[in-house]
């Protein structure tokens, strides 16, 4: 079948079957898989990933090893931009708002496919990062998620450049700022901003052992809530309105009123992360602070659970202040810190049978999710996206005892590479 058809071939292919997780919705996405597999320069393409191994497993170490948090993202990117040029690219670029891109051009140009990592970890600034190696073990604070997944992206790309694979699209290759926390996806939200180019499919590559395929989006509210008040002495100005009095009062609130929502339908979670304010032990403090996250893979829960956390501060201001027996009222400030979509994917989608059908032909049974990931603003908007897996295995993601194994690593880069290709259309 000729490379540029192939696309609408499983496009259309997709309109008319339905799927189940792990399985095929039609022998046109595994034959789709195999006739590519077969072409002489995806097989060097395919080889020279496993040939790339060391010089990537040296490549993880050096980007890790240049910290970057959310919002301080701009050493790893001009590294990572530097990259891009090494690897072949011309057209690189840092864009407003700290993405690095490479542009690999199509042979039409009809059609732009993004394929994008993150560049930001949760740590902040002065983290060691330092990578250690134990037990075929790397071991470092970001190693996995996603300073890999960075690899994965150049490794694609180095593999499509040695065997000068052609595609009719043009694709995108993004390191991506600011996708964990506060970062609130910022980086890819800029990537679909209403007067950019329009991007017709994303891939991102985030995520754990190569059967893993995440579909849809996990959304979330997060909300940083600050009781202000006077504040005075824990005796002297007794009987002031107390923020802290009023913060505990609205979790207390909340957290009973929640399980209206929580205990039924979709799963929805709900976790005050933070708190704090005050001055001393005998001081009325002048402020109280929370941030609150929740999250669903329904947008309508997600604006439920808001609705009941909205409802509880106002009735805890309420009743602090009506039980003050002097002084000011207290206010209270509710900044909005994060909001990530709920995207509803379906597996039925083509993008998402052919990373299934590309999976199934390593021997890998796919599994699929949901979760919170930069393919969540794609989908949101109904643009075809996955999330794929970084390759290898790995754990303690989030915390100081991060760390990564080359089990089959290739795998998962492999597996990434043909699905860009298929969605990217290769020419022969």
């Amino acid at each position: 079948m000729n490379r540029m058809l192939l696309g609408l071939f499983l496009y259309t292919l997709a309109g008319s079957v339905s799927a189940e997780p792990g399985h095929p919705a039609s022998p046109g996405y595994d034959e789709a898989v195999a006739s590519l597999k077969a072409v002489p320069a995806v097989i060097t393409a395919l080889d020279h990933v496993l040939a790339m191994e060391p010089e990537s497993h040296d490549l993880l170490i050096e980007l890790n090893e240049i910290e970057a948090p959310s919002f301080k993202e701009e050493k790893r990117a001009a590294r990572y931009i530097e990259l891009l040029k090494e690897a072949g690219l011309t057209n690189v670029y840092i864009d407003e708002v700290g993405n690095a891109i490479g542009v690999r051009p199509g042979r039409s140009s009809d059609r732009m496919v993004a394929v994008v990592a993150h560049l930001d970890t949760v740590f902040p600034a002065g983290t060691d990062v330092t990578v250690k190696e134990r037990d075929g073990k790397l071991y470092a604070p970001g190693i996995g998620d996603n300073t890999r997944g960075l690899v994965t992206l150049l490794t694609m790309l180095k593999a499509m450049q040695h065997a000068n694979l052609q595609t009719d699209a043009d694709i995108l290759f993004v390191g991506n700022v600011g996708e964990e926390g506060l970062g609130d996806l910022r980086g890819v939200k800029h990537l679909f901003r209403a007067d950019a180019r329009k991007i017709d499919a994303m891939i991102a590559i985030d995520g754990g052992e190569s059967k893993r395929i995440v579909y849809g989006g996990v959304g979330s509210h997060r909300y940083r809530v600050t009781f202000h008040g006077p504040g005075g002495h824990s005796w002297g100005a007794f009987g002031l309105a107390n923020p802290h009095h009023a913060l505990g009062r609205a979790i207390a609130i909340f957290d009973q009123n929640a399980t209206a929502v929580t205990s039924v339908g979709e799963k929805t979670s709900y976790n005050i992360g933070r708190i704090g304010g005050g001055t001393s032990i005998n001081s009325i403090p002048f402020e109280s602070w929370a941030e609150i996250d929740m999250r669903s893979g329904e947008q309508d829960k997600i604006d439920a659970i808001d609705a009941v956390l909205q409802a509880a501060i106002k009735q805890a201001l309420e009743e602090e202040n009506a039980g003050r027996l002097s002084g000011p009222a207290l206010t209270v400030d509710i900044k909005q810190v994060g909001k990530r979509p709920a995207a509803k994917g379906d597996i039925r989608q083509p993008l998402v049978q052919l990373a299934s059908a590309v999976t199934r032909s390593f021997g890998i049974t796919p599994e699929f999710e949901l979760s919170s990931t930069d393919s969540n603003i794609p989908i949101s908007l109904g643009v075809p996206a996955v999330t794929m897996s970084r390759g290898g295995i790995g754990g303690g993601a989030h915390s100081l005892g991060e760390w990564w194994q080359n089990a089959d690593g290739h795998l998962g880069i492999q597996i990434a590479m043909l699905t860009l290709l298929l969605e990217a259309g290769l020419i022969e």
